[in-house]
């Protein structure tokens, strides 16, 4: 899993998922993220070189999977990942897939065109994240986002306020609703939030996690008390 350097909350998630899995072993590689936001400096943190350099020490590791545990393909659009992951195919021979390309997958595999999208991100940011989802044919009814800009601050977002967003954004008629961050604790709601609700949680952390599941030939259903994704991964 390439991780962003600031973020404290996937690692420790992702290892929770998978802690009864037989046989499956999951390893991190950092790179430099600290904030999220449009100008030069902050979109040049996802260039492809430092993700490359991350990636080389998972090779070491002969990991099965190279997955990218961040969602910057979000606003710098799909194309971004796809070309992400074809460059960590083509020097590593793994598999590769990204939070964004996931959540997207799953998307097409449930048959889902409308959704709302919680985000810690700032205006600007999520009207990007909007239009690109858009532009693949996901409509997004309903948003809700914090304006933080500070990556590892997007940690201090409580499960309450979460728990808040998601009943506002099910309110305005959300079924399906994408967490978009994997510094934000949202994986871990899913199983109450959907029974309360009726609605399908696609938390970015989960849906990394499913498909690198997919990908290493892993029956994703193992996975218990993560939310429905993992017992409908198609």
């Amino acid at each position: 899993i390439l991780t962003p350097s600031s973020n404290t909350v996937l690692e420790s998630v992702t290892h929770e998922m998978t802690r009864g899995l037989n046989d499956v072993s999951v390893h991190f590689s950092r790179l430099r993220v600290i904030e999220i936001a449009l100008d030069e400096m902050a979109l040049a943190q996802f260039d492809p070189k430092p993700f490359l350099q991350a990636a080389s020490l998972l090779i070491d590791a002969k990991c099965q999977v190279i997955a990218w545990s961040g969602t910057s393909g979000g606003w710098r659009g799909f194309e971004h990942d796809q070309a992400l992951c074809e460059a960590i195919e083509s020097a590593s021979g793994s598999h590769a897939t990204t939070s964004i390309l996931a959540l997207k997958d799953l998307f097409e595999g449930h048959g889902i065109n409308e959704f709302g999208l919680l985000t810690p991100y700032t205006a600007d940011v999520q009207e990007k994240i909007i239009q690109n989802f858009g532009d693949y044919g996901f409509q997004c009814i309903a948003e809700r986002h914090l304006n933080i800009r500070d990556n590892f601050s997007f940690a201090d977002v409580g499960t309450g306020a979460i728990e808040c967003l998601c009943r506002e954004l099910a309110a305005e008629g959300a079924r399906s609703i994408a967490i978009i961050c994997t510094n934000i604790r949202g994986a871990e709601l899913a199983p109450a939030l959907e029974s309360e609700l009726g609605i399908t949680l696609y938390d970015s952390v989960a849906v990394v996690v499913l498909r690198a599941l997919q990908l290493a030939g892993v029956e994703s259903g193992q996975v218990q008390g993560w939310g429905r994704i993992f017992q409908n991964p198609s």
